[in-house]
């Protein structure tokens, strides 16, 4: 038997990440596992001709994780105020290979990540995380698609 003692929830903080946070609060609620939510950083990749000094970029990263920890800690109120019991954690890097990376070291049971449905020459060069992460999973991954209705609508 398939036992879900802890959900992890990769989140941008966009629609499509909240609908897949959605879909894993409701198998947390029926099996009373622990909410891993997560956000990654991904650094910024600045051509070194523009002569600007690299402190200035690290500054924008830090930022960037403040803001996300600040949005995280939020997200996690709301949680722990609906009865889940909540892990967050902000990170850097490649965003596939850090989701991957904590699953592995925290013992995951399960990932609920959004698709946000790129195609055409965009899915061509950047690839999918989602896809990375399906592939390359210890875990199974939940793929959460925003309904097609809501596309139309948007």
């Amino acid at each position: 038997m398939f036992i879900v003692k802890s959900i992890l929830v990769p989140t941008d903080f966009s629609d499509p990440s909240n609908n897949a946070l959605n879909y894993a609060k409701e198998m947390a609620r029926s099996s009373e596992a622990v909410l891993h939510l997560m956000h990654v950083v991904e650094p910024t990749v600045y051509p070194a001709d523009w002569g600007y000094s690299q402190v200035g970029f690290i500054d924008i990263e830090h930022e960037l994780s403040s803001a996300a920890d600040k949005e995280l800690e939020k997200n996690c109120k709301e949680l722990l105020a609906e009865g889940f019991t909540v892990v967050k954690s902000v990170c850097s890097g490649r965003a596939s290979d850090e989701i991957i990376k904590y699953a592995t070291d925290n013992q995951i049971d399960l990932i609920s990540i959004a698709t946000h449905g790129r195609s055409g020459i965009e899915h061509f060069l950047f690839g999918s995380t989602t896809e990375r992460v399906l592939r390359k999973a210890p875990c199974p991954v939940l793929a959460v698609r925003i309904p097609p209705h809501r596309i139309q609508n948007n």
